[in-house]
């Protein structure tokens, strides 16, 4: 299969990149700078920015023919949002929202009339639990999610697929994140105990390496038994699980108890 996987460059993108070409498909990985994908084997490397039109379009005319796409390119920003600056709220949604269905709006078409693809969307377990201080990027990702399983319901029956695959907290995490307003402010107490509380959600197993995710993006494209959600991680299943099965005062009183907050 022919897969562009987007945000190539590191992370989960590249160990994407890497997996689906050890396996024998002919990957198309983009970035923004496309030097970085210099060491990269495989098909073709081109240059993706998902928040301009004029460069989703020139990439997939460029890519060809494509079985699947993998919508990973995304930015972290955190902060309380009392202090939340709005461009950073924008930047967030145009990479982490708008730049996946720039890419959807581009390639269904060709896909529809095919009468099959895939569509990987990588969202993260903070697309259906928000956490603290990440407010911003868990509404971009909730969103996606929101986009993604009503794009399931529109295209399945002309033969696409959609895919949601929800990370846990990949390592390094957030600790690599932006940060607005957070030292020396009302909140920095809360976002100590955040981080400590995250320690604690990963659970004795660690984070899951990208390279996790990269195999369960691979198993998802292979896979036309695949669900729509496919968690990642020991922590992410940990608290997927707990959102399914308790009610949401039972669920916010486990988040208060990890936290360590009694307000």
């Amino acid at each position: 299969m022919r897969v562009l996987v987007t945000g190539a460059g590191s992370g989960i993108g590249r160990a994407t990149a890497e997996v689906l070409a050890t396996r024998g498909h002919e990957v198309v990985a983009t970035a923004r700078r496309p030097e970085v994908l210099a060491e990269l084997d495989v098909a073709a490397r081109l240059a993706l920015d998902v928040t301009s039109d004029a460069s989703v379009a020139a990439c997939v005319a460029a890519a060809g023919d494509l079985d699947a796409i993998v919508n990973n390119a995304g930015i972290t920003e955190t902060g309380p949002l009392e202090t939340y600056p709005h461009e950073a709220l924008l930047r967030m949604f145009e990479t982490n929202t708008f730049g996946p269905m720039r890419l959807v709006r581009a390639v269904v078409p060709t896909m529809r009339e095919r009468g099959a693809g895939v569509i990987v969307n990588v969202t993260s377990v903070e697309g259906r639990v928000a956490a603290p201080l990440s407010g911003a990027y868990c509404a971009t990702k909730h969103a996606l999610e929101a986009l993604s399983e009503s794009l399931a319901f529109e295209v399945g029956h002309f033969g696409l697929r959609v895919v949601i695959v929800e990370p846990g907290y990949i390592a390094p995490g957030m600790r690599n994140a932006v940060r607005h307003g957070e030292e020396g402010s009302p909140y920095e107490e809360l976002r100590r105990q955040w981080s400590g509380a995250d320690d604690t959600l990963v659970g004795p197993s660690g984070r899951p390496a990208p390279a996790l995710v990269g195999e369960a993006i691979a198993d998802a494209i292979e896979d036309p038994a695949t669900p729509l959600r496919v968690p990642v991680g020991a922590d992410a299943e940990m608290v997927l699980g707990a959102r399914k099965e308790l009610g949401d005062a039972d669920f916010e009183a486990a988040m208060r108890g990890v936290l360590g907050i009694d307000w």
